[in-house]
């Protein structure tokens, strides 16, 4: 394998078409797409500040390095990355991926980041401005986790996470076959249009969550009391432990629920309309 190191790069293309190189304390200036169509790079405290500096890339390793804001978009059209203990500081970051790995990373400005990318696994990763995050992905493996940023997981199957602080308004549209587990969600309108979500032991909040699901699952769950007209036209089966502020309109399965404060059945209640809905006191 070569090797580069202590040295700087600027303009387009500086290192196009490499092949099996360890970069060691590199920085890559101003420039485009330096390391494009590459394969076997490993980077190591490396510093990148231009555009795309990984596009179409098969099989690197990035450790301890830092993209800065001017490296927007840098890592496209790429497969098998694995990405530790590295700052991303730059949007719209990992495009139409396969097969990436990312431990103790942090993207502070993470808007529209995670698109269209399969076999991903996280492990200690902290997002923030993550607006439209992890669209159209797959096969997803996520622990020990926080994000801040609306509309995520949007369009998203096979997914599990655990052990996660997730704030976000519309998070799991049109989802498929996740599961979320020991964590805690906040933001409106949770879940909706979803397929086979399935959340465990999850403290939620955010006005009507979890509604136009099908076959939704909960398990040992906690609404905090912003968690109104809950559950409108979904097919479900809910144990939650704590009040349930208001229900309306749930399509079928069952709801249990030690309190309930308000259960709403109108004439909008799509057929079959049998839900069964199981609570201690109804108040």
């Amino acid at each position: 394998m070569q090797i580069i190191e202590n040295e700087e790069f600027i303009g387009e293309r500086p290192l196009f078409g490499s092949n099996s190189l360890l970069l060691k304390s590199v920085t890559v200036h101003a420039g485009e797409s330096a390391l494009k169509c590459c394969s076997n790079i490993e980077a190591i405290d490396c510093r990148f500040e231009g555009k795309y500096p990984f596009w179409h890339v098969d099989g690197f390793v990035i450790h301890n390095c830092v993209f800065t804001e001017g490296a927007r978009a840098a890592l496209w059209y790429s497969r098998n990355l694995e990405m530790s203990n590295t700052l991303v500081d730059a949007p719209k970051m990992f495009r139409e991926m396969h097969r990436l790995s990312l431990t103790d990373v942090r993207i502070p400005d993470a808007a529209e980041t995670l698109w269209h990318c399969s076999d991903i696994t996280l492990r200690d990763v902290e997002v923030a401005n993550a607006d439209y995050l992890f669209m159209h992905c797959s096969d997803v493996d996520i622990d020990r986790y926080r994000q801040q940023g609306n509309y995520s997981f949007q369009y998203c199957c096979n997914v599990v996470i655990r052990n996660a602080v997730i704030d976000s308004k519309d998070a799991f549209w049109n989802t498929e076959n996740v599961t979320v587990i020991d964590s805690v969600i906040t933001g409106e309108y949770l879940g909706w249009h979803s397929r086979g979500l399935k959340l465990v032991r999850c403290r939620i909040s955010g006005t009507q969550p979890l509604c136009y699901a099908e076959d939704l699952v909960l398990e040992d769950c906690v609404f905090d009391t912003d968690c109104d007209l809950a559950f409108e036209d979904s097919s479900l089966s809910a144990r939650v432990i704590s009040k349930v502020t208001s229900v309306k309109n749930p399509r079928s399965g069952r709801i249990e629920a030690p309190a309930i404060g308000e259960i709403i059945i109108d004439g909008h209640c799509k057929a079959p309309a049998d839900c069964e809905i199981i609570a201690t006191r109804i108040s």
